[in-house]
Protein backbone atom coordinates (compact mmCIF):
# COMPACT_ATOMS: atom_id res chain seq x y z
CA UNK A 1 0.00 0.00 0.00
CA UNK A 2 2.88 2.06 1.43
CA UNK A 3 4.06 1.81 -2.34
CA UNK A 4 1.00 2.75 -4.43
CA UNK A 5 0.91 5.78 -2.48
CA UNK A 6 4.16 6.93 -3.59
CA UNK A 7 3.53 6.01 -6.88
CA UNK A 8 0.38 8.03 -7.05
CA UNK A 9 2.06 11.25 -5.53
CA UNK A 10 5.00 11.08 -8.02
CA UNK A 11 2.32 10.74 -11.00
CA UNK A 12 0.37 13.88 -9.06
CA UNK A 13 3.45 15.98 -9.06
CA UNK A 14 4.40 15.10 -12.50
CA UNK A 15 0.81 15.33 -14.00
CA UNK A 16 -0.71 17.33 -11.18
CA UNK A 17 -3.83 19.23 -12.36
CA UNK A 18 -4.88 17.49 -14.93
CA UNK A 19 -6.05 14.55 -16.02
CA UNK A 20 -5.76 11.14 -15.06
CA UNK A 21 -5.66 9.34 -11.76
CA UNK A 22 -4.07 6.13 -10.58
CA UNK A 23 -6.86 3.67 -11.30
CA UNK A 24 -6.37 1.83 -8.22
CA UNK A 25 -7.86 4.58 -6.55
CA UNK A 26 -10.97 5.13 -8.86
CA UNK A 27 -11.91 1.26 -8.20
CA UNK A 28 -12.48 2.01 -4.21
CA UNK A 29 -14.69 5.16 -5.43
CA UNK A 30 -16.78 2.93 -7.97
CA UNK A 31 -17.15 0.26 -5.49
CA UNK A 32 -19.09 2.79 -2.34
CA UNK A 33 -21.08 5.02 -4.25
CA UNK A 34 -24.90 4.55 -4.87
CA UNK A 35 -26.04 7.36 -6.47
CA UNK A 36 -27.10 5.68 -9.68
CA UNK A 37 -25.65 6.26 -13.30
CA UNK A 38 -22.35 8.14 -13.59
CA UNK A 39 -23.58 10.79 -16.53
CA UNK A 40 -19.91 12.82 -16.89
CA UNK A 41 -16.98 12.00 -15.46
CA UNK A 42 -13.23 13.66 -16.03
CA UNK A 43 -10.64 10.74 -14.96
CA UNK A 44 -9.08 11.67 -11.70
CA UNK A 45 -11.58 15.49 -11.14
CA UNK A 46 -14.33 14.88 -11.34
CA UNK A 47 -17.57 12.40 -11.55
CA UNK A 48 -21.02 13.17 -11.43
CA UNK A 49 -24.26 10.91 -10.75
CA UNK A 50 -27.68 10.99 -12.22
CA UNK A 51 -28.86 11.59 -9.04
CA UNK A 52 -26.71 14.81 -9.45
CA UNK A 53 -23.97 13.75 -6.46
CA UNK A 54 -20.82 14.74 -7.89
CA UNK A 55 -17.39 13.55 -6.33
CA UNK A 56 -13.71 15.53 -6.39
CA UNK A 57 -11.09 13.06 -5.91
CA UNK A 58 -8.26 15.11 -3.58
CA UNK A 59 -6.11 15.42 -6.73
CA UNK A 60 -4.41 18.42 -5.97
CA UNK A 61 -4.03 18.87 -1.81
CA UNK A 62 -5.42 22.26 -0.23
CA UNK A 63 -2.69 23.93 1.69
CA UNK A 64 -2.81 26.63 4.37
CA UNK A 65 -1.74 30.32 3.91
CA UNK A 66 1.82 29.71 4.80
CA UNK A 67 4.35 31.13 2.47
CA UNK A 68 8.33 30.63 2.57
CA UNK A 69 9.69 33.80 4.29
CA UNK A 70 12.30 34.25 1.48
CA UNK A 71 9.00 35.58 -0.30
CA UNK A 72 8.63 37.66 1.98
CA UNK A 73 4.78 37.57 1.29
CA UNK A 74 1.78 37.50 3.91
CA UNK A 75 -1.24 35.85 3.41
CA UNK A 76 -4.31 35.36 4.83
CA UNK A 77 -8.01 33.77 3.39
CA UNK A 78 -11.16 36.46 3.82
CA UNK A 79 -14.85 35.87 3.05
CA UNK A 80 -16.86 38.29 1.39
CA UNK A 81 -20.27 36.47 1.37
CA UNK A 82 -21.14 33.59 3.64
CA UNK A 83 -24.40 33.14 2.03
CA UNK A 84 -22.86 31.88 -1.29
CA UNK A 85 -19.78 30.68 0.52
CA UNK A 86 -17.66 33.60 -1.79
CA UNK A 87 -14.01 33.72 -0.10
CA UNK A 88 -10.41 34.92 -1.39
CA UNK A 89 -6.93 34.29 -0.18
CA UNK A 90 -5.45 37.62 0.15
CA UNK A 91 -1.66 38.11 -0.94
CA UNK A 92 0.74 41.29 0.09
CA UNK A 93 4.09 41.96 -0.34
CA UNK A 94 5.75 42.90 3.23
CA UNK A 95 6.70 46.36 3.83
CA UNK A 96 5.66 47.99 0.45
CA UNK A 97 2.58 50.59 -0.18
CA UNK A 98 0.85 51.74 -3.39
CA UNK A 99 0.74 48.61 -4.84
CA UNK A 100 -1.78 47.11 -7.98
CA UNK A 101 -4.43 45.26 -6.74
CA UNK A 102 -4.70 42.26 -9.20
CA UNK A 103 -8.34 40.25 -8.74
CA UNK A 104 -7.52 36.48 -9.34
CA UNK A 105 -9.60 34.11 -10.76
CA UNK A 106 -8.04 30.16 -11.19
CA UNK A 107 -8.45 27.56 -13.95
CA UNK A 108 -10.17 24.23 -13.41
CA UNK A 109 -13.09 24.25 -16.25
CA UNK A 110 -15.36 26.36 -13.75
CA UNK A 111 -15.79 22.82 -12.53
CA UNK A 112 -13.08 22.11 -10.12
CA UNK A 113 -9.98 23.78 -8.37
CA UNK A 114 -9.35 26.32 -5.24
CA UNK A 115 -7.70 29.20 -4.04
CA UNK A 116 -6.43 26.74 -1.40
CA UNK A 117 -5.10 24.48 -4.31
CA UNK A 118 -1.25 23.88 -3.72
CA UNK A 119 -0.40 24.74 -7.29
CA UNK A 120 -2.00 27.87 -7.17
CA UNK A 121 -1.16 29.18 -3.78
CA UNK A 122 2.50 28.57 -5.11
CA UNK A 123 2.19 30.20 -8.17
CA UNK A 124 0.32 33.13 -6.67
CA UNK A 125 2.66 33.63 -3.70
CA UNK A 126 5.27 34.02 -6.26
CA UNK A 127 3.47 36.32 -8.53
CA UNK A 128 2.75 38.53 -5.70
CA UNK A 129 6.39 38.61 -4.05
CA UNK A 130 7.99 39.19 -7.93
CA UNK A 131 5.59 41.21 -10.06
CA UNK A 132 4.94 43.43 -6.67
CA UNK A 133 1.53 43.32 -6.36
CA UNK A 134 -1.58 42.46 -3.89
CA UNK A 135 -3.74 39.39 -4.81
CA UNK A 136 -7.17 38.61 -4.54
CA UNK A 137 -7.48 35.08 -5.26
CA UNK A 138 -11.14 34.19 -5.54
CA UNK A 139 -12.76 31.31 -4.65
CA UNK A 140 -15.74 30.94 -7.00
CA UNK A 141 -18.76 28.47 -7.13
CA UNK A 142 -18.59 25.89 -9.09
CA UNK A 143 -20.14 23.94 -11.95
CA UNK A 144 -22.21 21.90 -12.27
CA UNK A 145 -24.01 22.66 -8.91
CA UNK A 146 -23.80 26.13 -9.90
CA UNK A 147 -23.65 26.72 -13.92
CA UNK A 148 -22.88 30.05 -15.20
CA UNK A 149 -23.32 32.79 -14.69
CA UNK A 150 -23.18 31.55 -10.87
CA UNK A 151 -18.96 32.28 -11.45
CA UNK A 152 -19.23 35.38 -12.97
CA UNK A 153 -21.79 37.21 -10.38
CA UNK A 154 -19.31 36.13 -8.18
CA UNK A 155 -16.96 38.11 -9.87
CA UNK A 156 -18.62 41.08 -10.24
CA UNK A 157 -19.19 40.67 -6.70
CA UNK A 158 -15.92 40.26 -4.96
CA UNK A 159 -15.25 43.47 -7.05
CA UNK A 160 -18.22 45.39 -5.70
CA UNK A 161 -17.28 44.23 -2.49
CA UNK A 162 -14.07 45.36 -2.43
CA UNK A 163 -15.21 48.78 -3.92
CA UNK A 164 -17.76 49.00 -0.51
CA UNK A 165 -14.79 48.24 1.86
CA UNK A 166 -12.34 50.79 0.83
CA UNK A 167 -15.26 53.24 0.40
CA UNK A 168 -16.12 52.37 4.09
CA UNK A 169 -12.47 52.44 5.21
CA UNK A 170 -12.81 48.86 6.65
CA UNK A 171 -10.52 48.28 9.92
CA UNK A 172 -10.68 44.78 9.71
CA UNK A 173 -9.10 44.70 6.17
CA UNK A 174 -7.18 47.35 6.43
CA UNK A 175 -3.95 45.20 6.58
CA UNK A 176 -4.22 44.64 3.00
CA UNK A 177 -6.48 47.53 1.54
CA UNK A 178 -3.28 50.37 3.22
CA UNK A 179 -0.95 48.09 1.19
CA UNK A 180 -2.55 48.65 -2.66
CA UNK A 181 -3.69 51.33 -4.54
CA UNK A 182 -7.47 50.63 -4.85
CA UNK A 183 -8.61 52.94 -6.80
CA UNK A 184 -6.75 51.30 -9.59
CA UNK A 185 -7.55 47.45 -9.83
CA UNK A 186 -7.08 44.27 -12.41
CA UNK A 187 -8.91 41.62 -13.30
CA UNK A 188 -6.96 38.43 -13.91
CA UNK A 189 -6.58 34.46 -14.24
CA UNK A 190 -5.71 31.68 -16.27
CA UNK A 191 -7.99 28.71 -18.27
CA UNK A 192 -11.47 29.20 -16.84
CA UNK A 193 -10.62 31.90 -14.76
CA UNK A 194 -9.52 33.90 -17.82
CA UNK A 195 -13.20 33.22 -19.19
CA UNK A 196 -14.25 34.70 -16.01
CA UNK A 197 -12.08 38.23 -16.14
CA UNK A 198 -13.28 38.81 -19.14
CA UNK A 199 -17.16 38.46 -18.69
CA UNK A 200 -16.58 40.57 -15.81
CA UNK A 201 -14.24 43.29 -17.84
CA UNK A 202 -17.53 43.17 -20.26
CA UNK A 203 -20.13 43.65 -17.25
CA UNK A 204 -18.03 46.63 -16.42
CA UNK A 205 -17.50 47.86 -19.61
CA UNK A 206 -21.28 46.76 -21.15
CA UNK A 207 -21.32 51.28 -21.34
CA UNK A 208 -19.34 54.44 -20.36
CA UNK A 209 -21.94 55.54 -18.23
CA UNK A 210 -22.61 52.58 -16.55
CA UNK A 211 -18.91 51.92 -16.15
CA UNK A 212 -18.24 54.98 -14.97
CA UNK A 213 -21.09 55.04 -12.14
CA UNK A 214 -20.65 51.57 -11.14
CA UNK A 215 -17.30 51.22 -9.90
CA UNK A 216 -16.20 54.87 -8.80
CA UNK A 217 -14.26 55.52 -6.93
CA UNK A 218 -12.42 52.45 -8.50
CA UNK A 219 -10.59 52.49 -11.85
CA UNK A 220 -11.02 49.16 -13.75
CA UNK A 221 -6.82 49.71 -14.97
CA UNK A 222 -5.90 46.85 -17.13
CA UNK A 223 -7.31 42.58 -17.22
CA UNK A 224 -4.85 39.44 -17.56
CA UNK A 225 -5.84 36.69 -19.53
CA UNK A 226 -3.91 33.23 -19.02
CA UNK A 227 -4.59 30.69 -21.85
CA UNK A 228 -8.52 32.03 -21.32
CA UNK A 229 -10.62 29.48 -21.86
CA UNK A 230 -13.09 29.70 -25.02
CA UNK A 231 -14.37 27.22 -27.28
CA UNK A 232 -17.35 26.46 -30.22
CA UNK A 233 -19.18 23.90 -32.42
CA UNK A 234 -16.12 24.13 -35.04
CA UNK A 235 -12.70 22.44 -34.56
CA UNK A 236 -9.79 24.54 -34.52
CA UNK A 237 -6.56 23.19 -36.06
CA UNK A 238 -4.86 23.30 -32.76
CA UNK A 239 -7.82 21.41 -31.22
CA UNK A 240 -7.36 18.70 -33.38
CA UNK A 241 -3.62 18.89 -33.35
CA UNK A 242 -1.81 15.41 -31.27
CA UNK A 243 -1.46 15.97 -27.77
CA UNK A 244 1.45 15.21 -25.76
CA UNK A 245 1.34 12.79 -23.50
CA UNK A 246 -0.46 14.40 -20.49
CA UNK A 247 -1.66 17.36 -21.24
CA UNK A 248 -3.68 19.31 -18.79
CA UNK A 249 -6.41 20.29 -21.10
CA UNK A 250 -7.43 17.59 -23.07
CA UNK A 251 -10.39 18.50 -26.19
CA UNK A 252 -12.52 15.57 -24.53
CA UNK A 253 -12.11 17.20 -20.93
CA UNK A 254 -12.94 20.59 -22.47
CA UNK A 255 -16.06 19.22 -24.27
CA UNK A 256 -17.46 17.48 -20.78
CA UNK A 257 -16.21 20.51 -18.83
CA UNK A 258 -18.89 23.01 -21.14
CA UNK A 259 -21.80 20.46 -20.67
CA UNK A 260 -21.29 20.43 -17.48
CA UNK A 261 -20.86 24.23 -16.72
CA UNK A 262 -22.77 26.08 -19.20
CA UNK A 263 -26.68 26.91 -19.15
CA UNK A 264 -28.69 23.59 -19.78
CA UNK A 265 -29.13 22.82 -23.20
CA UNK A 266 -26.69 25.57 -24.47
CA UNK A 267 -24.22 24.80 -26.96
CA UNK A 268 -20.81 25.49 -27.11
CA UNK A 269 -21.86 29.13 -29.32
CA UNK A 270 -23.38 30.46 -26.20
CA UNK A 271 -21.40 33.85 -25.95
CA UNK A 272 -19.79 32.40 -22.14
CA UNK A 273 -18.10 30.13 -24.27
CA UNK A 274 -17.43 31.37 -27.62
CA UNK A 275 -16.90 34.77 -27.54
CA UNK A 276 -17.22 35.39 -31.04
CA UNK A 277 -19.99 33.76 -32.32
CA UNK A 278 -23.08 35.54 -33.53
CA UNK A 279 -25.08 37.17 -30.58
CA UNK A 280 -21.86 37.31 -28.62
CA UNK A 281 -21.23 41.13 -27.07
CA UNK A 282 -20.26 43.62 -30.10
CA UNK A 283 -16.79 44.53 -28.93
CA UNK A 284 -17.20 48.08 -30.52
CA UNK A 285 -19.87 49.28 -27.86
CA UNK A 286 -17.97 48.25 -25.24
CA UNK A 287 -15.55 50.19 -23.35
CA UNK A 288 -12.40 47.83 -22.39
CA UNK A 289 -8.87 48.98 -20.25
CA UNK A 290 -5.63 47.13 -21.95
CA UNK A 291 -5.79 42.92 -22.10
CA UNK A 292 -2.63 40.99 -21.95
CA UNK A 293 -3.40 37.51 -23.38
CA UNK A 294 -0.86 35.01 -22.96
CA UNK A 295 -0.89 31.98 -25.13
CA UNK A 296 0.93 28.67 -25.15
CA UNK A 297 2.06 27.60 -28.23
CA UNK A 298 1.10 23.67 -27.11
CA UNK A 299 -2.07 24.19 -25.85
CA UNK A 300 -5.31 23.46 -27.59
CA UNK A 301 -6.33 26.47 -26.80
CA UNK A 302 -3.80 28.40 -29.06
CA UNK A 303 -6.23 29.13 -32.42
CA UNK A 304 -9.11 30.47 -30.16
CA UNK A 305 -6.48 33.19 -27.87
CA UNK A 306 -5.00 34.08 -31.12
CA UNK A 307 -8.42 34.09 -33.42
CA UNK A 308 -9.76 36.10 -29.61
CA UNK A 309 -6.72 38.58 -30.00
CA UNK A 310 -7.12 39.96 -33.27
CA UNK A 311 -10.58 40.05 -33.25
CA UNK A 312 -9.75 42.65 -30.37
CA UNK A 313 -7.43 44.43 -31.80
CA UNK A 314 -9.78 44.70 -34.85
CA UNK A 315 -11.89 46.39 -32.71
CA UNK A 316 -10.28 49.06 -31.55
CA UNK A 317 -9.21 47.63 -28.36
CA UNK A 318 -5.50 47.58 -27.06
CA UNK A 319 -4.03 43.95 -26.62
CA UNK A 320 -0.83 42.45 -25.35
CA UNK A 321 -0.41 39.07 -26.88
CA UNK A 322 2.53 37.34 -25.33
CA UNK A 323 3.02 33.56 -26.97
CA UNK A 324 4.99 30.95 -24.41
CA UNK A 325 7.14 28.58 -26.59
CA UNK A 326 7.36 24.78 -25.95
CA UNK A 327 4.93 24.43 -22.85
CA UNK A 328 1.03 23.52 -22.79
CA UNK A 329 -1.67 24.57 -21.14
CA UNK A 330 -1.52 25.82 -17.10
CA UNK A 331 2.39 25.23 -17.66
CA UNK A 332 2.47 28.16 -14.94
CA UNK A 333 0.85 25.91 -12.21
CA UNK A 334 1.99 22.81 -13.35
CA UNK A 335 6.06 23.32 -13.90
CA UNK A 336 7.56 20.38 -13.33
CA UNK A 337 10.13 20.60 -16.64
CA UNK A 338 13.15 23.13 -16.38
CA UNK A 339 11.34 24.71 -19.18
CA UNK A 340 8.20 25.71 -18.06
CA UNK A 341 9.87 26.61 -14.89
CA UNK A 342 11.81 29.12 -17.04
CA UNK A 343 8.57 30.27 -18.94
CA UNK A 344 7.08 30.97 -16.21
CA UNK A 345 9.43 33.16 -14.76
CA UNK A 346 9.63 35.39 -18.29
CA UNK A 347 5.19 35.07 -17.66
CA UNK A 348 5.61 36.68 -14.11
CA UNK A 349 8.27 39.05 -15.76
CA UNK A 350 5.80 40.08 -18.65
CA UNK A 351 2.58 40.29 -15.74
CA UNK A 352 4.94 42.57 -13.80
CA UNK A 353 5.12 44.69 -16.99
CA UNK A 354 1.63 45.17 -17.86
CA UNK A 355 0.87 46.42 -14.43
CA UNK A 356 3.09 48.47 -13.64
CA UNK A 357 2.95 50.34 -16.86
Amino acid sequence: MHNNTHSLICKVKKRMAALSLDPRLSLNARKHHHHGALVEEIEGLIRVCKDGHVERPPIIPNVPCNIPSELRVTSRDIVMDRSTNLWARVYVPQGQRNLPLLVYFHGGGFCVGSAAWMCYHDFISNLASKAGCVVMSVNYRLAPENRLPAAYEDGYNTVMWVKEQATNGSREHSWWLSCCNILGFFLAGDSAGANIAHNVALRFGASRSARSTLLRPLSHRGTILIQPFFGGEARTASEKAPQPYGSALTLSAADTYWRLSLPMGSTREHPWCNPLAKGAAKLNSIELPATMVCVSDMDILMDRNKEFCSTMANAGKKVNMMVYKGVGHAFQILHSSSLSKARTQEMIGHLKAFIHS
